[in-house]
């Protein structure tokens, strides 16, 4: 592989390996609907202040998501938009697997 090409599939695996953690899933999740301050995540995915924002840089640091100071909060947005497709996509996909799954098992 050229080196362009390296660099481009190194931080498509940085993006795959953040997306591997529920929390970073449920922060994204969230972040679909519009921004959201720390304190807003933090109470959403119930654990504390320093792992929500420790989870927040691994997004921030794979490109996903960008933050804004707004006085005392910070605000995070989602910049990646084909992530929202992809969420959306995968979740169809695993509806659908578990319907038919759901399915077999009827007698």
């Amino acid at each position: 592989m050229n080196n362009r090409r390296e660099i481009i599939i190194a931080a498509q695996a940085r993006i795959f390996k953040s997306l591997g953690h529920p929390s970073r899933l449920l922060i994204l999740d969230a972040l679909r609907s519009g921004e959201k301050c720390v304190r807003d995540l933090q109470s959403l995915v119930g654990q504390d202040m320093s792992t929500v924002s420790k989870h927040l840089a691994v997004l921030r640091e794979a490109g996903i998501v960008e933050s804004e100071k707004r006085g005392t909060n910070i605000y995070y947005r989602l910049i990646l938009c084909c992530l929202d497709y992809f969420l959306k996509c995968s979740e169809d996909a695993i509806r659908q697997r578990l319907i038919s799954q759901m399915s077999l098992l009827k007698p």
